[in-house]
């Protein structure tokens, strides 16, 4: 059974924008994927990137542009200027992290549900109750976003070094454990699925 490494932020547009095809894509292939929320902005910087407040006024103007277009494609509802964004992405992925331990849910449909919040439900996904609902919304007990606090605090540490180290630069971003076939970004799902069924 093929793996996919699956590396994101809670608060990033495009992985909102990537939906839950990864899991449709994973299905069709039988493959496992391993959620792994990471610090984007922390990771922005030790791979050569910016947080979109310190980047130059014309990508941050292509950035709108390009949201607005792939966001008509995936018709998917968004705000290109969120009331919570940025915000602390560190409880949600640490919700992200103890629901993917402790199963019984959709881990697929919780990630989703935090991204929504933040760009089509102007939520705060650093808020306790946004994050309990999101939990319950997929199928998980939401009490474990407190008795996960210490594990996925250091998971999602482990995460910032592990990108780091294997490569990755951006959200979303997803690897193929097995062969180290790296993909960046939701518009290269379908080069995913290509390469999972042999096509590249």
């Amino acid at each position: 059974m093929p793996r996919i490494d699956y590396f994101f932020s809670t608060i990033s547009p495009y992985t909102y924008l990537a939906g839950q095809r990864l899991e449709t894509i994973a299905a069709d292939h039988a493959a496992e994927i391993v959620y792994k929320p990471v610090d984007l902005m922390a990771l922005f910087p030790r791979t050569g990137g910016a947080p979109p407040a310190q980047r130059h006024e014309s990508r941050l103007a292509y950035r709108m542009q390009e949201l607005r277009r792939q966001a008509k494609k995936a018709g998917k509802p968004i705000n290109l200027e969120p009331a919570h964004f940025p915000t602390n992405a560190a409880p949600s992925s640490y919700a992200v992290i103890a629901a993917q331990a402790e199963g019984g849910g959709d881990v697929g449909a919780l990630v989703h549900g935090l991204l929504r919040a933040v760009w089509a439900e102007e939520r705060d996904v650093a808020e306790d109750a946004v994050i309990r609902a999101c939990l319950e919304a997929s199928g998980f007990e939401p009490g474990l976003a407190d008795r996960g606090l210490l594990a996925g605090a250091e998971t999602y540490a482990k995460n910032l070094e592990e990108a780091v180290a294997r490569g990755v630069f951006g959200a979303p971003f997803y690897i193929v454990a097995e062969t180290d076939e790296r993909f960046w970004g939701q518009d290269r799902l379908d080069d995913l699925a290509a390469y999972l069924k042999g096509d590249l």
